[in-house]
C-alpha cells in the first residue's frame, strides 16, 4: 500500500488545541466518534493487554456537572486571568483568552471523551498503564482532524479526580487519563506552529550531543556540537542583559579567559582562550541579536566559521530557559583539523573535546543562574 506521505504529515502538523474553534451548536454522530476510537485502538499497549475504556458524555445534566467541576478544578482562574489579561498585549493574553472559552463553554460542546485504562500507577515505571492509552488517545486526536473535527487535551479536571470519578461512576481500579471536548471546527484551515528545528532538539549517543547536518559517514559534515540548558528563576530581561555581555562567561568557564569588542561598534569581538598550556585568540562576529531571546555570534569567519556559539532564552511559565548551544564549522578549527590529520582517532578526539565544551559550557550557564538568581 502506498500512502499520501503530504496528506498524513499534513494531519501530523496541523492537528492544533482547538478551542474557540470547536462548533458548539453542530451535532456529532456517535458513528464518527466510534469510528475514531476503532482507529485509536490499534495503538500499541503494554503487553498488548486490551485495557483502555472510553467513555462519551453527551447527557446535557451530566456535562453541566462535568463543566461546573472542570471550572472549579481551575478553569474559574483561567476565566479570572484571562479577563486581567484582556488588552494587555502580554503574550499569554492569546492562549489565555482561548482557554477561558473552553472553561466558560464546556458543558455546550457536542461531546466529552474520556480515554481510561485498567490500572492505578503506582510509580514504578512498570509498562502497561499510561504508556499504553496516551498514544492512543492522540491516535484520537488525529483521526478527529483527518475528518474535520477537533479537541484539546486537558488535564486540568482532574485536581477534582475524586469528584469527577463520582459523577461519572468510573469503578475502582480505573484511571482517567484526559478529557477531550470533541466537536465540528469552524474552518479546518489549521496551520503549523512554530517549533525548534529537529536538530537543535535531537541528542546523538550523549545528552547535548548534536549534529546540525544529517550523518551520511562523514564526522565533519555533520556539524557536530553542544547543547547545555537550565531552567531560571529570573525574568528574561534580567537574563538577557547577562548572555548578551560577551565578558561574562570569563567568570565561571575554566577555558574562556576574557574577551574585548572590535572597533567599538558592538560587531565582533576578541575572545581569549586557555586549555593547560596552550592558548589562543579567535575573532568573533555577531551574527545575531534579538532581545530578549537570542544572541548568536561566529568565530574566525562570519560566512565560513570554525565554530557557531549562541544563547537562547525562552519563557517556561514563570521560568526562563537558558540555553547555550555551540556547533562545529562548517569552516575548520584546531579540533576538527585534528580530526582531518587523525581519522583513525576522530571519534575519540571529538569526544574529548566534547566532553571539555560541556563542562565549560554547563559551568557558565550554571554561573548565570546563580548570577541571575541571586539578583532578585
Amino acid at each position: 500500500m502506498t500512502f499520501d506521505v503530504e496528506q498524513v504529515d499534513s494531519v501530523l502538523r496541523t492537528t492544533r488545541a482547538v478551542r474557540r474553534r470547536l462548533d458548539l451548536e453542530r451535532p456529532v454522530p456517535d458513528e464518527i466518534i466510534l469510528q475514531c476510537i476503532d482507529l485509536a485502538e490499534q495503538a500499541p499497549s503494554g503487553a498488548n493487554i486490551a485495557s483502555r475504556r472510553w467513555l462519551v458524555i453527551r447527557d446535557v445534566e451530566v456535562k453541566a456537572k462535568v463543566a461546573e467541576l472542570y471550572r472549579m478544578a481551575g478553569g474559574a482562574n483561567i476565566i479570572q486571568a484571562a479577563q486581567q489579561l484582556k488588552g494587555t498585549g502580554s503574550h499569554r493574553e492569546h492562549t489565555a483568552a482561548s482557554s477561558a472559552y473552553l472553561a466558560q463553554n464546556m458543558e455546550r460542546v457536542p461531546a466529552l471523551v474520556i480515554p481510561t485504562i485498567w490500572g492505578e500507577h503506582d510509580g514504578s515505571g512498570c509498562p502497561g498503564l499510561f504508556d499504553s492509552v496516551i498514544q492512543s488517545a492522540w491516535s484520537f486526536c488525529l483521526a478527529l482532524r483527518a475528518r474535520g473535527l477537533g479537541t484539546a487535551w486537558t488535564t486540568m479536571i482532574f485536581g477534582k479526580r475524586e469528584e469527577l470519578i463520582d459523577i461519572l461512576g468510573i469503578p475502582k481500579g480505573v484511571t482517567p487519563i484526559v478529557l477531550l471536548p470533541v466537536a465540528w471546527t469552524i474552518g479546518t484551515d489549521f496551520k503549523p506552529t512554530a517549533r525548534r528545528p529537529a536538530a537543535q532538539i535531537t541528542w546523538f549517543d550523549h545528552w547535548g550531543h548534536t549534529n546540525a547536518q544529517p550523518y551520511h559517514g562523514d564526522i565533519l559534515a555533520s556539524q557536530p556540537g553542544v547543547t547545555v540548558e537550565v531552567n531560571v528563576e529570573a525574568p528574561q530581561q534580567r537574563l538577557w542583559d547577562l548572555i548578551s555581555d560577551v565578558t561574562l562567561p570569563a567568570r565561571f568557564s575554566d577555558e574562556f579567559q576574557g574577551a574585548e569588542w572590535l572597533d567599538g561598534d558592538g560587531a565582533r569581538f576578541v575572545g581569549r582562550n586557555r586549555i593547560g598550556d596552550r592558548q589562543w585568540e579567535t575573532t568573533s562576529h555577531v551574527v545575531a541579536c534579538e532581545a530578549p531571546r537570542l544572541f548568536a555570534w561566529n568565530v574566525s569567519d562570519a560566512e565560513q566559521p570554525s565554530a557557531q556559539w549562541r544563547f537562547e532564552l525562552d519563557r517556561v511559565g514563570d521560568s526562563t530557559r537558558l540555553r547555550q548551544c555551540m556547533t562545529m564549522g562548517p569552516g575548520l578549527s584546531g579540533t576538527t583539523r585534528a580530526m582531518q590529520q587523525d581519522p583513525d582517532n576522530a571519534r575519540q578526539i571529538l569526544a574529548a573535546r566534547r566532553a571539555t565544551l560541556r563542562r565549560n559550557m554547563e559551568l557558565t550557564i550554571q554561573g548565570i543562574k546563580q548570577l541571575a538568581e541571586s539578583e532578585k
